[in-house]
């Protein structure tokens, strides 16, 4: 059979090593999905810039509307970024009856529903597995190989460069600002890094992930975000001293009351496994009821791994072209007439453990008036440290482990503790999760 064309658009780190990948395993690739795979046009938007990959034979423009329209070319991949030029491209592409390949987590997470309405009525497909976590096939994983399941939590590390920020600032004891700058320096960061450190890039994730394993529809602006950029060196030390570790987790739980979606620094027992993921590496942890616990681990970024994510897609929609749609594997796990709008738990009502960092005047009565406000809120302390100060006037740091409480009632309590006399900076919260067994 003759082999399939696709288009690129977008010719950087991750679609050079798209194409290395074709080439250095085409005949592998070709055994697997059936027939070769082969790129014939490709988009980006400086054409005289060197490229990681031989574009020899590849007709290449600067308008990547020439690729979409191309009568040619059976799958379009998708590898320009953003959710505004990429959403157009894509809805295009699907309009000319154009199989889709994405690596796009903003654009899944704030248009899918639409993309996959319009995929589904066009009897095409598009396939993301790209988009969360890099080469870990996270989404192929709980789509297909959980799909006897019913799956509880999951919670991952799915931002590298939060995750190597935190391992450097434990490892070396270095501040945030110094460690960002070097990520900056190496690649791991934009010179904008809010989407990373910020949790805006894993919440794009988070989104994807739990309308996969709930069978929800896309719900990125319900997730709850918070990110590293206020966690000192002094809180990963305390946090060690504890026995735990201080990561910044994308978790999604189903309970009675509705769905979790939040992303937030998070301290974990040191002794999980999930706990020892450093540098850029992502994982994910998914707790399901027939198989338990899962772990799922690898490079969450880079050309070669997401590569890997996207090739795997082509093969899928290479193998598929000639099934009947209606038995493909459904966009987002479950049937699209099937998918139930689960409500989505406001913060507030959460129901986690606390850690907290308070710096105090070092005076008698100061220790009972916050255990008072926290045991009004019906809070109890798991564990506590006090380090004494330098000086009088620097004030006593106190850190606290609470037990699990709704979150409306922590806000409470650390309302009126931020309001005593003796508090002398502000209080610093970072939730906790076992991550063990499952609850619901």
């Amino acid at each position: 059979m003759n082999p399939v064309k696709t288009g690129l658009l977008g010719l950087g780190t991750v679609g050079g090593g798209t194409v290395n990948v074709l080439t250095r395993n085409a005949q592998e690739i070709a055994r697997r999905a059936g027939r070769g795979i082969i790129v014939t046009h490709a988009s980006a938007r400086n054409l005289d810039k060197p490229r990681i990959c031989d574009t020899r034979g590849m007709r290449l423009t600067s308008n990547p509307v020439e690729v979409v329209n191309d009568p040619e070319i059976a799958i379009v991949v998708e590898l320009i970024g953003g959710d505004t030029l990429a959403f157009d491209l894509v809805m295009q592409a699907i309009a000319n009856g154009k199989h889709v390949v994405t690596a796009n987590k903003a654009l899944i997470a704030k248009h899918g529903n639409e993309i996959f309405a319009a995929a589904q009525k066009q009897g095409v497909m598009v396939a993301f597995e790209a988009a969360v976590a890099g080469g870990i096939p996270i989404i192929k994983a709980i789509r297909e190989g959980l799909a006897g399941n019913r799956i509880e939590w999951l919670a991952g590390i799915i931002n590298g460069t939060g995750n190597f920020i935190l391992t450097e600032m434990r490892d070396k004891g270095r501040d945030f600002a110094d460690v960002l700058k070097e990520a900056q320096q190496l690649g791991y960061a934009e010179a904008d890094p809010t989407f990373d450190v910020e949790g805006i890039d894993a919440a794009h994730k988070l989104t994807i992930l739990a309308a996969i394993a709930f069978g929800i529809p896309l719900q990125f602006d319900k997730v709850y975000t918070e990110g590293i950029s206020t966690i000192t060196s002094s809180d990963v030390d305390y946090a060690e001293q504890l026995g735990y570790r201080i990561k910044h987790l994308g978790i999604a739980r189903r309970t009675e009351k509705g769905v979790e979606l939040r992303v937030h620094p998070t301290l974990i027992p040191e002794r999980r496994l999930i706990a020892n993921v450093d540098g850029v590496m992502n994982a994910v942890l998914v707790h399901a009821d027939a198989v338990g616990p899962t772990l799922y681990y690898g490079a969450g970024a880079g050309a070669d791994p997401t590569a890997s994510a996207v090739v795997a897609d082509l093969v899928d929609v290479v193998r598929a072209l000639t099934s009947d749609p209606e038995n493909r594997v459904p966009h987002l796990a479950f049937q699209p007439d099937s998918l139930v709008d689960l409500p989505i738990l406001p913060m507030e009502q959460v129901e986690t453990a606390y850690y907290l960092r308070m710096r105090a005047a070092d005076r008698p009565g100061v220790l009972a008036e916050v255990t008072r406000i926290l045991g009004e809120q019906g809070i109890s302390i798991e564990a506590m440290l006090q380090k004494e100060p330098p000086t009088e006037e620097a004030g006593a740091t106190i850190i606290m482990l609470t037990q699990r409480v709704v979150e409306k009632y922590m806000d409470r309590a650390i309302e009126q503790i931020q309001q005593l006399d003796a508090i002398l900076s502000k209080v610093t919260r970072i939730r906790m999760e076992p991550l063990g067994v499952c609850r619901v």
